[in-house]
């Protein structure tokens, strides 16, 4: 997993007012209800949203609190959780969540349609242009719905590992920003191949790569990689901003 219970996000530059946040419940198109966690800026609904796909954990706090990040930077935000059919809807995603048995369960087809579940529902609560954000596991899942069909602006994707893109690669249809660790178990060459293949299609990728920082890094407890992480969420608003 990305990030244990201690882990907390980073929080944006110059962070506003937080609005209306907390859980809700979506229902995919094959019938099954999934936990979500939303957040909009205190103005209310933005029309830039986002979704936030977690690590194998799931719907685990540091999410919710990155949602309200979102919010603080200006976005409405949905974080949503991927075991909807394996498990219910109350079980906790702390430390002592049995995670691996149903990762083991997932289907990437049914990420990809509760990604787009989610999509729709902050569409429906006021944002016109969509981007998602994931880590880890969900980096890869970030990427993998810009061939979703959801008419996105843009995927970022922290950690990603290109081979669970592979089968999608040559579909994707909008813009990707890739922020690779350096220290991490992927190789950065496996990750710039990635970026490369994918420009290959005409499609603008932005890889940033920090060289001295290892798996996720992006946790404002890593004082170490300050640096860093201000400078990943720098390129996030960036991207955003340019293609909103």
């Amino acid at each position: 997993m990305c990030y244990g219970d201690d882990a907390r996000p980073p929080q944006p530059p110059n962070p506003g007012p937080v609005g209306s946040h907390g859980p809700v419940v979506l229902e995919s198109g094959d019938g099954t209800s999934f936990g979500g966690y939303f957040a909009h800026p205190a103005a209310g609904p933005s029309a830039r949203g986002i979704v936030i796909f977690p690590d194998v954990r799931g719907l685990h706090v540091f999410y919710q609190e990155f949602a309200r990040s979102f919010a603080a930077a200006g976005l409405s935000a949905l974080a949503f959780d991927y075991f909807g059919r394996t498990t219910d809807l109350g079980s906790s995603r702390g430390e002592d969540f049995s995670y691996r048995e149903h990762v083991d369960q997932l289907d990437f087809d049914s990420v990809r349609a509760d990604g787009s579940t989610a999509a729709a529902w902050l569409r429906a609560n006021g944002s016109e242009t969509l981007f998602t954000v994931g880590f880890c596991f969900g980096g890869a899942m970030s990427w993998r719905q810009a061939a979703a069909g959801d008419d996105l602006r843009g995927s970022i994707g922290f950690y990603g590992i290109p081979s669970r893109v592979a089968n999608v690669t040559d579909q994707i249809a909008s813009p990707l920003q890739i922020l690779a660790a350096g220290q991490d178990f992927t190789p950065v060459a496996e990750v710039e191949q990635f970026a490369d293949r994918v420009r290959g299609h005409g499609v603008d990728v932005r890889m940033t790569v920090y060289p001295d920082a290892g798996h996720s890094f992006f946790d404002r407890n890593f004082g170490q990689h300050q640096a860093d992480v201000e400078d990943a969420w720098r390129q996030m608003l960036s991207f955003i901003d340019d293609k909103a």
